[in-house]
């Protein structure tokens, strides 16, 4: 009998519009390679939707919080669905950016310094030197991502329009390459330098046609290319995460040779659109889409 998989997507973060572009391509692969699919559109209804639906997977191509929080994943645990990437525990830890740093950290992997701040005292601005980062501490897709340059004076009106909670993580902005790593059960697949003529990766430049231009293999010293391999590896298994992650990084080359590598997040749930990173790796490891979307329903399961 055909598997039949249930293809989550959308839901009400603000990355609805990429997981629904994720979850289309997702299921049109999925039926190329033979399996059943439903194509569901997730609200606060799911578990109803899913009981009727009685799927045998889902492959969750949420972005965001509840989508790849713990939540969603809480849900499948106990309705007894197998499910794709990640779990509970290591969601609920790759989308919080401070419990992750203190985590790689412990783990020997470098991370750019930070701290946890609120909006009612901007004391870090004395501390901090120009340029630094504010951004969210649970969202992904460089979702309220802000890089504050010299000459600029806009804190005060980012913290005023903020809408992701009273805290922020602060952190020290790392000149030089954006690079980023896929790892696909339990092996990483290749790095991929990242530019964009925005001058930064934004949300935009992430999911635009042209917004930006991937480089892989990216065209680096060894050694940064095996460390880079080396820590998404780590990150992954830190965290105790499974299917497929991707992890960014920033690696200064504007210093001596050969350079520093730094650690940024890690992803549980990476873009699978026709501009995202991870298909984009695999084909060049071999892997075409229906194969990959396929390895990633293989492997799916609820927590133990």
């Amino acid at each position: 009998m055909t598997t039949h998989v249930a293809v989550l997507m959308g839901g009400w973060s603000s990355e609805r519009e990429v997981s629904l572009a994720s979850g289309k391509a997702c299921a049109t692969a999925l039926r190329i390679a033979g399996y059943r699919v439903s194509e569901i559109d997730v609200d606060r209804d799911v578990a109803n939707i899913l009981a009727k639906t009685r799927p045998d997977i889902c492959f969750n191509a949420l972005h965001g919080p509840m989508g790849e929080d713990g939540n969603i994943q809480g849900l499948l645990n106990i309705m007894g669905i197998p499910y794709t990437h990640s779990g509970v525990q290591a969601s609920a830890l790759a989308i919080d950016k401070v419990r992750t740093k203190e985590l790689f950290t412990r783990a020997g992997l470098k991370c750019p310094k930070g701290t946890v701040e609120t909006k009612n005292d901007l004391r870090f601005m004395e501390t901090y030197s120009m340029p630094f980062v504010i951004k969210p501490i649970d969202q992904g897709s460089s979702v309220g991502v802000n890089i504050i340059k010299f000459g600029q004076n806009n804190v005060d009106q980012i913290l005023r329009n903020w809408n992701f909670g009273d805290c922020f993580l602060v952190e020290e902005f790392i000149s030089g390459r954006e690079l980023t790593v896929g790892v696909l059960d339990g092996e990483p697949l290749c790095v991929t330098e990242i530019t964009s003529d925005r001058g930064f990766y934004d949300y935009n430049a992430k999911y635009e046609a042209g917004g930006s231009v991937h480089v892989y293999p990216a065209h680096l010293p060894d050694l940064i290319t095996a460390q880079a391999l080396d820590a998404a590896l780590c990150a992954h298994q830190t965290l105790g995460c499974r299917g497929v992650t991707r992890t960014d990084f920033r690696y200064d080359d504007t210093k001596k040779a050969p350079g520093e590598l730094y650690l940024l997040e890690i992803n549980t749930q990476p873009g699978m659109t026709a501009t995202s990173l991870i298909p984009e790796q695999a084909a060049f490891k071999g892997i075409n889409f229906p194969d990959l979307v396929s390895k990633i329903v293989e492997v799916a399961q609820c927590d133990l």
